[in-house]
């Protein structure tokens, strides 16, 4: 452990946050926070309970990330997914500590065909994204030196996640689909942690940062990789192949969805040398490893 650096994880009990108090908590000291334990939406508290901690950095994996439910509640978006990061943001330029922010792929309209960077401009196309994108902002106005740090279709043990739903559906079913004409690239929740720690270690780079696994895929190829990896590891599943839907027909979606976000971590490895593992090598991993 590096002896003197306190770690605060803001969303510990979330599917980004539990992975970073358990895998950060072999080298740094951790202090993690759940909603239970702290109030995203009361400033105040955020002040008073963070403001009398000393700490190195803190990661603010919390959100408000049901994209659905901010169609239809707009406030509580804003309340969480902006007025909050700020509020962090400051707290940390007060202490000199660092502070990342975890955002999302959903601040992009989609548009584009190729990998987005850091340059691309943002245009989100729900509440959802305009919130996370309003977040972004106001961090980087409340302190100069904030890290954030964009992720896509974040998968893991901790809570269940696209993954987990398609594979429990095979469990029991023959015939499955998945929609085909959306895409972004799969990224697991240690691989996040593991090429994200140099940040917290000495580099102290602030301003936007795309972090995924390598790669990109749709839902239903994504769904396909993993249904295969789990007949490969032998674990029984009535499906073998995922059918193909559209984005179209998800009449049960309120919100807009990008159909191309994919990122792109050309950035990071300038930065660091290292190159994110491709994404089915990260399914295969988390199959093998949380699927028996």
């Amino acid at each position: 452990m590096e002896t003197g650096r306190r770690i605060v994880i803001v969303g510990a009990g979330g599917r980004l946050g539990a992975a970073f108090a358990r895998e950060y908590a072999r080298d740094f000291e951790v202090v993690g926070f759940n909603h239970a334990q702290l109030d995203l939406g009361a400033p105040e508290q955020l002040r008073s309970t963070l403001g009398g901690l000393d700490f190195d950095a803190l990661i603010n994996a919390a959100a408000q990330t049901n994209v659905d439910r901010c169609e239809t509640h707009q406030e509580e978006a804003f309340a969480l997914n902006a007025e909050t990061p700020r509020v962090l943001a400051d707290i940390c330029r007060a202490k000199s500590a660092r502070f990342i922010h975890i955002s999302t792929d959903y601040v992009f309209d989609g548009e584009k065909r190729e990998p987005y960077t850091e340059e691309d401009e943002a245009h989100p196309i729900s509440v959802y994204g305009k919130s996370k994108r309003e977040g972004e902002c106001r961090a980087l106005e409340a302190n100069d030196q904030a890290l954030i740090v964009r992720v896509s279709w974040v998968f893991g043990p901790d809570r269940p996640s696209f993954i987990d739903a398609v594979l429990k559906k095979a469990r029991h079913e023959e015939e499955i689909s998945a929609v085909a004409d959306k895409y972004a690239t799969p990224t697991y929740t240690p691989d996040i942690c593991a090429l994200l720690k140099p940040y917290l270690a000495g580099c102290q780079e602030g301003g936007l940062l795309h972090l995924a696994n390598s790669g990109e895929c749709s839902w239903q190829e994504y769904a396909q990789w993993a249904l295969d990896c789990c007949h490969a590891e032998g674990i029984p599943m009535k499906a073998r192949k995922v059918g193909a839907a559209s984005l179209a027909d998800m009449k049960n979606f309120i919100a807009k969805r990008p159909v191309y976000s994919v990122l792109s971590s050309r950035k990071y490895q300038r930065a660091t040398g290292e190159t994110p593992r491709h994404w089915r090598d990260a399914v295969a991993a988390y199959v093998h490893d949380h699927a028996k």
